[in-house]
Formats: structure tokens, sequence, C-alpha cells
């Protein structure tokens, strides 16, 4: 068996002409422009890169992009005062402060300062409380990458048995929480778990966030299960020269993708589509905030 390959790349393509077409329609029927700030604290290399992608992609779909870019040795006091601007200015659909923070900074604290219905992230503790007690919420955007994907090759998710591999409070929970309000049976597993290989085996979907390079081998996969890799690691690559490196999912591909019945690679796979739902979900911030429909197929 050789898996079918899930391509991120192109479907996140897909999710931002949807985007687009919801954008120009609020601007032609409403006069509305969503509207994305993104704050920059100090300039860790690739934050950098990332908030640099976010403002060319939030443009290129006709949305307003505000950047803020910060000192590093900006103070909490001042991180906390452009949030609470942002948080008034009606301009503003979303906003994402990029982690990690300078560890001067309290995260949890910054995140928790976001107004929930502008936290595009999906990081504030009412919307974890929200998504946990199936209730509308703003939803972490990796989470709900996987999802679409899932949902775009399978139809109905309903009845399955997934198992996600990783606990963070970033991917693995709420991951577990949109699974399960798709109807399917759901484990986490994790490092503590016992007899994880044979756990996993049982699973007909598996979504492995666990942040270690190719963890997973192909006897963990079930035969034809779909594999959804969030994993992006950096390994050595001497067979490409000295010092040279290259990425990595969470599952070793070259075994899972000769089992499974479709994967996700890396790269190509689950990251286009990150940036991809932070799009949407401004989007849908931006409807909420003005009491129109939600934009069909952009949310959990």
């Amino acid at each position: 068996m050789t898996a079918q390959i899930i391509d991120g790349k192109a479907f996140a393509a897909t999710i931002r002409d949807k985007v687009a077409g919801h954008v120009a329609r609020l601007k032609a029927d409403h006069d509305i422009v969503p509207g994305l700030a993104v704050v920059l604290v100090g300039e860790d290399p690739a934050s950098q890169v990332y908030v640099r992608s976010k403002g060319k992609q939030t443009v290129e779909v006709g949305m307003q992009s505000f950047e803020h870019k910060l000192d590093v040795d900006t103070s909490e006091a001042d991180l906390l005062a452009l949030v609470e601007r942002l948080n008034g200015d009606p301009a503003v659909h979303g906003i994402l402060v990029q982690l990690p923070l300078p560890k001067h900074l309290d995260e949890d604290l910054v995140i928790n300062s976001i107004d929930p219905a502008k936290d595009v992230d999906g990081f504030h503790i009412s919307n974890v409380g929200l998504l946990s007690t199936g209730q509308k919420s703003m939803v972490p955007c990796t989470p709900l990458g996987c999802l679409m994907m899932l949902r775009d090759f399978h139809g109905s998710l309903s009845g399955m048995d997934a198992v996600v591999i990783g606990r963070s409070n970033i991917v693995g929970k709420p991951m577990a929480q949109l699974l399960l309000g798709d109807s399917c049976t759901v484990t986490i597993a994790h490092s503590r778990t016992k007899d994880i290989a044979d756990v996993v085996r049982r699973a007909d979907i598996v979504v492995a966030a666990v942040g270690r390079p190719e963890m997973v081998p192909g006897d963990w996969i079930k035969p034809g299960a779909t594999v959804i890799d969030v994993g992006i690691n950096r390994i050595d690559a001497p067979e490409k020269g000295e010092g040279k490196t290259r990425l990595v999912g969470d599952v070793d591909f070259p075994s899972a993708s000769k089992v499974a019945g479709a994967i996700t690679p890396v790269p190509g796979g689950v990251g286009p589509m990150t940036i991809a739902c932070l799009l949407a979900n401004t989007v849908t911030a931006c409807c909420r905030a003005n009491g129109l429909e939600e934009p069909e197929g952009l949310t959990a």
C-alpha cells in the first residue's frame, strides 16, 4: 500500500481563495474590511519570518494588516496597553501576539488580556473553555486546519477512532475537542501512555503533535489509517553536506506512507494550513462582530 498524500499547500490555497471571496463580499455588500493586528516583541528570526508571511498573506486576500514590532525589552505594562488599544479599535477584528515572548513577559497574562472575540489564535482561557464545552469559540489555527483536511478527505468523521499523540494546549488538547465535536472516539496519548504503539494501532485517524522527530514508525499505524503529522523538526542531514539540516515530522514518513491510507507530508502538509486558518478566523471574527452570517466552510 502507498498512502495518498494530503497536500496541505494546495488545500491552504483553496482556503485563502474562500477567504478572499468572503472579504470581497464584505467590502462590496457592507463596506467592511476585516483587519488583523500582529504584535511581535523582539527579533526572534523564526518569528520574524512567520510575521512577514502572515502580513503578506493578509494583504493578498484583501484584508487590512496592522503590524506592531516592539523592542525586546518592552515592558509588560506597555505591551498590555497596546493590546488594550487594539481591543478597542473597531478596524481590528483579530489580534495575534506572536509567541514565544521574551522571558520577562507573562505569556498567559498577555494572551488573556486580548478580547476573546478578537483572539484569532484561540488561546484565551475563555475560548479554551467554550471549545471544551462545545460552544461557539475562536478555534486554534493548527487544529482547525487539521480538522478541515480530515473533513475534506473523509467527509463525515462520525464514529471513527482517533488518537492524538501529544497533550499541548496549542494543538493536542484542542485537536481532541474538535474530533470529539465531530463524533470521533478520541484517545490522547502522551509520554506516559503505556503500550503507546498498541494504542496508536487502533486508530483510524492519527494526529501526531508531540514535537519529537520521526517518533511514530510505520508499524504503529493501522493499515489504511489517515495520518496527520503536525510536527516540524529540524534534524542534521549529513547527506546534504556538512552542517546541513532538513525538516521532518513527528512521523517516520518513509515507513508510515507504506501502511497508511493517507498522510500529510512535512513540509507541505499541516504547516501552510495554520496561516490560512488564521485568515479564516479573522473573517469569522469580523462577521461575528458585525452580526453577519459566518462564512461557510471556514469554521469548526
